[in-house]
């Protein structure tokens, strides 16, 4: 059986912040007719698993307004205009730990929720690790959290780590033979 393909006919810009755009797509069926297709749009997303020397991972714990509860998570966050996935993922590493990664590794990406967004994450595994500065940025209040391998399958195993982004890039991680 063949899918049928969706053609899109216009695009209409219904709000726009820093982060995202919320967008009105018409698409055209096989037989002709139109719908309405709402989604944000987005510039992407960048994950990091960083691993330090001994083997254990960094993490951040930070409260999540939306859910109103703590959240333990890679670090990450959303891509800039005229940044690279790269660039970015070494901006959140230090902003959001205080660490600086020597080496970067793209270990794959994923799209958060297909039909909602367009978004792209990628995700890179952090090696050489050596502290910095960390950003003071009060809208991001972060805490450090180092685990090892087991101790990240425990919690999410007990649903302490529930965050979405952080799963895919731990299964990510893992379906790649868990390097660093």
């Amino acid at each position: 059986m063949t899918l049928p393909r969706l053609q899109r006919t216009q695009t209409q810009v219904l709000d726009v912040n820093p982060y995202w755009e919320y967008r009105l797509d018409t698409y055209r069926l096989d037989d002709g007719s139109e719908r309405p297709y709402y989604y944000v749009h987005s510039r992407g997303s960048v994950m990091i698993v960083p691993i330090l020397e001994d083997g254990r991972i960094l993490m951040v714990r930070q409260f999540r307004y939306l859910w109103q509860r703590e959240s333990l998570e890679f670090p990450g966050g959303g891509i800039p205009e005229a940044t690279t996935p790269m660039d970015q993922a070494h901006r959140e590493l230090q902003e959001e730990t205080g660490f600086r990664a020597s080496e970067l590794i793209d270990i794959g990406d994923f799209n958060p929720i297909n039909g909602i967004t367009d978004e792209r994450c990628s995700v890179f595994l952090a090696l050489g690790l050596s502290a910095a500065t960390k950003a003071d940025n009060p809208a991001e209040q972060t805490e450090v959290v180092f685990l090892s391998r087991e101790d990240i399958a425990s919690r999410i195993a007990s649903r302490e780590i529930w965050d979405g982004q952080t799963l895919a890039a731990w299964a990510l991680y893992v379906t790649h033979g868990a390097v660093g």
